[in-house]
């Protein structure tokens, strides 16, 4: 097959899909008119798909430019060829919510409260500190003197107190060597920050 060949057939081929095109527009426009629709995508409750329920408008869409010969015969089959069309059952949806995980147990506030409550009475430290919500510093520092004025002494609030400042304390720490590290480093790639003379 020779240039000119192909240059026919293609022109052919684009003649026909021009001429498709225009067919499947006049189609759609019958078919939003016997439906009694406005637009193309009222057209989608009418038309189901393998799947289950009826056809997305993206797929719509989607079919009109890549496959418009099955589209056509969609149409003419679901609406245009029946004398009452019928809406499509939409395909059951899975419940709000649904996706979260099963094992999960939900507590209310008042289920930890117990739960704390409990764990305190068996004194295990490490469930305490696993449902004890975590506070800010003058979060924790405000209730600690609370119950001091109060007159009650709590030995979680003390220990979360003591663990939350010794927490904040590392940081600090790590922050400064950062920065001395930094410091380091420059001076070691800058030998005349330190003062060290390099002869030439």
């Amino acid at each position: 097959m020779n240039f000119t060949n192909q240059k026919q057939e293609r022109e052919t081929t684009d003649l026909n899909s021009q001429e498709l095109r225009t067919k499947l527009d006049q189609l759609i426009a019958n078919a939003i008119e016997k439906v009694g629709g406005r637009k193309e995508n009222d057209l989608c409750k009418y038309l189901p798909v393998p799947t289950g329920g009826y056809m997305h408008h993206f797929t719509l869409r989607k079919m009109k430019t890549e496959q418009p010969e099955q589209l056509f015969g969609l149409i003419e089959k679901f609406i245009l060829k029946v004398e009452q069309p019928d809406r499509v059952t939409p395909k059951p949806r899975a419940a709000r919510g649904s996706r979260k995980r099963r094992d999960q147990i939900n507590l209310t506030k008042s289920d930890l409260e117990r739960m704390l409550n409990i764990a305190r009475i068996a004194g295990d430290k490490e469930m305490i500190a696993k449902l004890t919500p975590k506070k800010s510093l003058p979060q924790i520092k405000k209730d600690l003197i609370s119950s001091i004025r109060q007159g009650r002494a709590e030995q979680e609030l003390w220990n979360s107190y003591v663990e939350t400042l010794h927490n904040q304390h590392q940081l600090s720490d790590l922050a400064a060597g950062t920065e001395d590290l930094s410091m380091m480093k420059n001076s070691m790639n800058n030998p005349a920050g330190l003062g060290i003379g390099l002869n030439s």
